[in-house]
């Protein structure tokens, strides 16, 4: 498990650091394509729900089982599972709804008249800081999946990184409407995915010394749940947004069937 260290941080960083394609996409897209990211969003919504309830949740009880027995396992899990769903929609319900980053308009309107370049500031800079809050865990998750087994660590953070490619257009949109500054909107859109080495960082510090297989079932269990939050009130309900109800539910399916394949070829 040391040995995977170097590589879950990679991946942790890049996953997190995809926020910067987002801001890219701001800038130099004409017209985002949003059936594409329609379909993207629902992808990623798929691998993460699949990898939650077929790897997570059951690798998890299996670690936990193993040292505590069956019925005792299934509750510990259990609770870690609702833990992680618990903890993710607290830091979702202290972002205001009117500035929380996955409730961002489209993005087609025009520049802003003058009197709203400073609200558009205020609220890029604002938004940079609640993805950043966000980006915390699912930095967590996807260290611990790497940590645990580099495959389904690579698939997590495939699944985070599409995630945060409308969150990069969330940060860098206003701020560049407001400013006229690419490099400044591109730095805070970078910035706020450093959020997620840092959360794997801050997680592996606190873990270590406790390190075992049962905290690791526990964590797996916790981290599906953070997975399965982010997936229901996130990333499908945007899909449907930006696309359509069968465009992000195809996503949704190629999602999981491709999971499921990686999964049965491993």
């Amino acid at each position: 498990m040391e040995d995977n260290i170097t590589l879950a941080f990679l991946l942790t960083t890049l996953a997190g650091l995809s926020t910067a394609i987002g801001a890219g996409i701001a800038f130099f897209a004409k017209k985002t394509n949003y059936k594409l990211l329609s379909t993207a969003m629902g992808f990623s919504a798929g691998v993460m729900i699949y990898i939650s309830f077929v790897e997570l949740f059951a690798e998890g009880y299996d670690s936990v089982a193993a040292h505590v027995g069956e019925d005792a396992g299934a509750w510990y899990i259990t609770g870690a599972f609702f833990a992680g769903i618990l903890v993710t929609a607290l830091i979702d319900k202290l972002v205001p709804s009117f500035e929380n980053p996955h409730e961002f308009d489209k993005g087609d309107e025009p520049p802003a008249e003058e009197a709203q370049y400073k609200h558009l500031y205020r609220m890029g800079i604002f938004t940079a800081l609640v993805i950043g809050i966000h980006n915390f865990p699912e930095g967590i998750a996807t260290f611990m999946g790497t940590l645990k087994d580099p495959q389904l660590g690579i698939s997590i953070a495939m699944a985070v990184a599409i995630h945060n490619i409308p969150e990069g257009i969330a940060v860098s949109a206003p701020i560049f409407y407001a400013t006229g500054n690419k490099k400044k909107a591109f730095w805070f859109s970078f910035a706020s995915g450093l959020a997620e080495p840092v959360g794997a960082a801050v997680g592996f510090l606190i873990l270590r010394p406790f390190l075992n297989e049962v905290v690791i079932g526990l964590s797996f269990a916790f981290i599906a749940g953070i997975m399965i939050f982010i997936s229901f009130d996130q990333l499908l309900p945007a899909a449907q947004k930006y696309g359509s109800h069968h465009r992000s539910l195809y996503g949704l399916i190629a999602g999981m069937a491709v999971m499921a394949i990686s999964l049965i070829l491993s």
